[in-house]
């Protein structure tokens, strides 16, 4: 961890400050997006159904990532970390729950639109409420368990950001970290894939498709995979020999998700970009109670 004052090891002055500004516009680009998104769902009740329940969990999953990422850039910005070993923690563990519940969304998302599209009976509460809950449940699970021990949060090479700890490379890292990724990332990618797939094969033959079926498995193979790579080269080999600024680019990547989820399930929908629309201008929320 940087000390007050001091820049980080392997970092400048103008790096430092690149990284900061970087992580404060993917912040507050993520949180202004994903922020409309909530209110446009608790403001207009077309899109109070369980499919859209889905895009909810998602779009408040995405915000704690990008909370996460405003933690990290003020304190980039401050050249140090000024909440302690226990605010590292509480920062690691907040983050990893809601890179979890982003990626675990998407897949029941994916899921989701497979079978309200591609099956005769439609997506009910019951079904998207089980799954938004273990959703959350489940991220809750996995990212409490380097706080029991097994795994470890420790701060990112700029040290002012906490993520899991790669750097120690032993057996309880690596035990953790395969059986997390085999669950949290690989079966969700797998699912997201499937899903997608299925309904080009059904759908794309006899009409155009209702959803974009390639970004969303390309934004969390993109979005997520140079974690992935940079944890799985850490089983492998010393993650220190990697250069620090080259550790950090991961965490930058992973930060622009969820602007690019925002952009994809939100704007990219038709009602929901309605409902956005009537949030930001009181006229049109005025008319539509109207009709």
């Amino acid at each position: 961890m940087a000390e007050s004052g001091t820049l980080p090891t392997g970092f400048g002055e103008l790096e430092v400050l690149a990284v900061g500004t970087l992580l404060l516009v993917e912040a507050l680009s993520g949180l202004s997006l994903n922020i409309l998104t909530i209110l446009s769902f608790c403001k207009t009740p077309e899109l109070r159904t369980p499919s859209h329940l889905l895009v909810l969990s998602l779009a408040l999953a995405d915000s704690g990532i990008s909370l996460n990422a405003l933690v990290a850039a003020t304190s980039s910005l401050l050249r140090r970390w000024p909440y302690g070993s226990e605010g590292c923690q509480a920062h690691g563990f907040q983050g990893f729950v809601a890179a979890l519940a982003s990626i675990c969304s998407s897949a029941a998302i994916a899921w989701g639109r497979y079978h309200h599209h591609c099956t005769r009976s439609r997506l009910d509460w019951n079904t998207a409420v089980s799954l938004v809950f273990f959703v959350w449940l489940s991220s809750a699970f996995w990212a409490a368990l380097p706080l029991l021990g097994w795994g470890h949060y420790d701060y990112e090479p700029l040290g002012t950001c906490c993520t899991l700890d790669y750097s120690r490379g032993d057996r309880n890292f690596t035990s953790f970290l395969f059986t997390m990724a085999f669950f949290n990332f690989l079966v969700p990618l797998f699912i997201t894939v499937v899903s997608y797939r299925l309904m080009e094969q059904k759908l794309g033959k006899t009409s155009r498709l209702p959803v974009n079926t390639v970004l969303p498995a390309r934004t969390l193979l993109l979005g997520w995979g140079p974690y992935a790579l940079l944890y799985l080269y850490a089983t492998v080999a010393d993650a220190t020999s990697i250069s620090p600024k080259l550790q950090m680019v991961p965490a930058l990547i992973a930060k622009a998700v969820p602007t690019v989820n925002a952009m994809n399930y939100a704007l990219g929908s038709e009602m929901v970009h309605r409902g956005i629309w009537q949030c930001l201008s009181p006229q049109r929320r005025e008319r539509s109670r109207e009709q």
